[in-house]
């Protein structure tokens, strides 16, 4: 019974070694060939390919014996494929490069031509022709196959993306734009695909005479095919990436006037100059929608948000008076009594009270505001959680503690999944941060490095280490002393911080926190407008700090503000390029590239 079981077992073992053989044969064949032991890897191949005439075994034996250099036995081995396979014209490649490996370029040659001459009208087939081609470097023979391949398919598919792939390799950049816009008569949809391909051929900043020829050829198209809006689409795109936003408007204005049923291109790039700070470009754009009447789509939107952004323009400034802040609510005042007090004017209503509540000194008039918002029907939830966490903003502004909480916890559980959702929570750490409660403050920060949203994640990552690394001993004080200067700081009540701030170095001298009150110290400075105030701060950081957490902060928005408030293009280039060398692994690094190569003017081509 016993050697019956045993003898049973035997068998069974012998036909899993039997099944799994072909898989031992294979993994050893590219152990052997991946330690270029080829005479090994050629015969397990064979063996492989005998058994199974798969395509990985063929190229594993040609390649193999090729490099043994026995090119005796690789035509032998293509040779007889090709009777096998008479209709299958990528050996005839595989036998041209056998030939031009001998020296015979013309026989290399004369059967390249076969294959070409001899392939099937099927996108397939010409596609794995050219890829064959591609596999020796032939670029030129890619291309030859092809433009066969458009010739014979007779505008069935016309293999632009292929082709413009294929020029790219050669280094023909004009053919290849060619190629891309013939691409898209063919398909609009590939817009978006191209685009990626070309952000990174072109590079960062679009300069130079690859940027210089795409511009060049889309004129070319829109003029020759005013019909087809996707030129007009794609230079819009082109001058976004230039950072030539008032062209981009000139395109996008061309396109509505054209093709009034294309809607929303316009709105589109005014958002996207609102996103770059390019608020006089979004003006423009917002104003043409309004100037349309009320009867278009857009109408209460633009109207909105051309008011917001003339705020933003305003106030972000740091140099604004009075007046243009009286001017700006009769600007509000006009929209609303047009408008009226409804669903669509709910961001209208909201921005009015930012004003206010921030700027005019009428808290209590921007609660009312927010709270008639809160009120409307119909108006867009999202739009309202805006409302919830302004609202929450002015409470805490104007020392309401309570209310804050319950708000920001409310678009937190209504947006649990959503950027906006995120923001509410960041927000409700930071309450509970100028609260004193760095521990609660803490747990809520942990879940937001996650965040969906960068800027959200990058806040949430700030704060958090702000408190781990002053929280180490049980003494608090001067902790809470900084995050009451940081409220103080929010309710713009500066001089209160400030005076709060130098209280944390007389009493603590030396403390951990001495980086963190220069960088607040500065943050005031700025919003202030006081720009000089605020690089004796970030230059006294990089001083002492240099190489501490805020070191790399310090560095990169001391050159933004040589770049953007000084004009000081060569100490800023300079301070981007200490980012680079000094600072490799921070959270600047990419922008500070951007910025330093824009301001070396390189082409990057």
């Amino acid at each position: 019974m016993c050697r019956k079981i045993v003898f049973t077992l035997f068998l069974c073992l012998g036909a899993i070694i039997t099944i799994a053989q072909p898989d031992t044969d294979e993994q050893l064949a590219k152990q052997f060939f991946d330690n270029r032991e080829f005479d090994k890897s050629a015969i397990l191949y064979e063996k492989l390919f005998n058994k199974a005439a798969l395509l990985e075994y063929f190229e594993g034996y040609l390649e193999s014996v090729l490099q043994l250099n026995d090119l005796k036995s690789a035509e032998k081995f293509i040779k007889k494929q090709i009777k096998k396979n008479p209709e299958n014209h990528s050996l005839d490649v595989h036998l041209g490069q056998v030939y031009k490996l001998t020296g015979a370029e013309d026989k290399a040659k004369k059967q390249y031509n076969v294959a070409i001459d001899n392939v099937a009208p099927n996108q397939n087939a010409i596609i794995n022709l050219s890829e064959t081609f591609y596999k020796y470097k032939e670029i030129d023979y890619v291309i030859k196959t092809l433009l066969t391949g458009k010739k014979i398919m007779r505008g069935m598919y016309p293999f632009n993306m292929e082709l413009a792939d294929a020029y790219n390799a050669k280094g023909d950049y004009n053919s290849m734009y060619k190629e891309y816009l013939e691409a898209l008569a063919f398909n609009e949809a590939y817009l978006g695909q191209i685009q990626n391909i070309l952000q990174g051929f072109i590079g960062d900043e679009f300069k130079g005479p690859k940027a210089d020829e795409l511009r060049v050829q889309l004129l070319k198209h829109i003029q020759q095919f005013p019909d087809r809006p996707v030129y007009a689409e794609f230079l819009i795109w082109f001058f976004i990436q230039q950072r030539d936003f008032e062209s981009a408007f000139t395109q996008a204005k061309a396109i509505d006037k054209r093709s009034p049923q294309s809607l929303g291109k316009v709105i589109n790039l005014a958002q996207i100059c609102v996103s770059n700070q390019e608020y006089d470009v979004a003006i423009k754009c917002f104003d043409f929608e309004v100037q349309k009447g009320v009867q278009n789509p857009y109408y209460a939107y633009s109207r909105s948000q051309l008011v917001n952004t003339i705020q933003k323009k305003i106030t972000e400034t740091s140099n604004f008076t009075k007046k243009d802040l009286n001017d700006l609510e009769l600007i509000y005042n006009s929209a609303l009594a047009d408008m009226g007090y409804t669903a669509e004017s709910v961001s209208l209503i909201r921005g009015l009270a930012h004003l206010k509540g921030f700027f005019l000194g009428q808290p209590e008039k921007a609660i009312e505001l927010l709270q008639t918002a809160l009120g409307l029907l119909n108006a867009d939830p999202t739009l309202l959680a805006e409302c919830k966490l302004e609202l929450g903003d002015i409470y805490i502004f104007t020392g309401e503690m309570w209310e804050p909480a319950l708000l920001y916890g409310q678009v937190d559980k209504g947006f649990k999944h959503d950027a906006i959702g995120q923001e509410a929570k960041f927000k409700n750490a930071r309450l509970s941060f100028y609260k004193g409660e760095f521990e609660w403050a803490q747990a809520q920060l942990e879940v937001l490095k996650g965040a969906t949203s960068k800027l959200i994640a990058n806040d949430a990552l700030e704060l958090s280490l702000l408190i781990s690394d002053n929280t180490v001993d049980s003494n608090y004080v001067p902790l809470a002393m900084f995050s009451r200067a940081d409220l103080m700081s929010f309710q713009n009540k500066d001089s209160l911080a400030i005076l709060t701030l130098d209280s944390i170095n007389k009493e603590f001298p030396g403390h951990s926190l001495s980086d963190d009150i220069l960088y607040k110290k500065y943050k005031i400075d700025y919003k202030a407008g006081k720009y000089q105030l605020a690089i004796e701060k970030l230059d006294a950081l990089i001083l002492n700090f240099g190489e501490d957490i805020l070191g790399d902060d310090a560095v990169f928005k001391l050159a933004e503000l040589y770049e953007k408030k000084l004009n000081d293009t060569e100490k800023a280039k300079k301070l981007y390029q200490d980012i680079l060398i000094n600072y490799p692994g921070s959270l600047y690094t990419v922008e500070a590239r951007k910025r330093y190569r824009k301001m070396r003017g390189d082409g990057l081509n």
